[in-house]
């Protein structure tokens, strides 16, 4: 099974990379837990809790405040039930005009071919200064 939890990891994000959402959020538990990492400006919302609470908390606030924001994984780990996807966060924050390239990691847990949980591991210094919030 861990195989075909790294492929539905990888096809998460290829989904999320076409701004395919419903097919992203299908990929997740009903019950699904998502964490932002401490002092991320969506951590505001930690844990949400469903793909609704996600889609808003947090994918849509990356759409409104972002221009082309991506998440995009250079290495996904197979650990089994956990999925590491080590990668960089890619956008423009409309509200400063300022680029990011932020290193993320990735921790997601699987249980019946979905995702259940979700732990987002990034540099929020440097999210803070592209944001203004620094």
């Amino acid at each position: 099974m861990s195989a075909e939890n790294t492929a539905i990891i990888r096809q998460l994000y290829d989904a999320f990379a076409v701004g395919d959402v419903p097919g992203v959020l299908g990929l997740m538990s009903p019950a699904m837990v998502w964490n932002e990492a401490d002092d991320f400006p969506y951590a505001d919302g930690n844990p949400y809790v469903g793909p609704q609470a996600i889609a808003e908390g947090v994918f849509a606030r990356c759409g409104s405040e972002w221009d082309g924001f991506a998440a995009v994984p250079d290495e996904i780990l197979d650990a089994g039930d956990t999925v590491v996807a080590l990668g960089h966060y890619g956008g423009t924050y409309k509200a400063t005009g300022k680029a990011q390239h932020t290193q993320f990691t990735h921790v997601w847990r699987m249980e019946g071919g979905k995702a259940v949980r979700f732990q987002q591991y990034a540099n929020t210094l440097h999210v803070a200064q592209v944001t203004g919030k620094a």
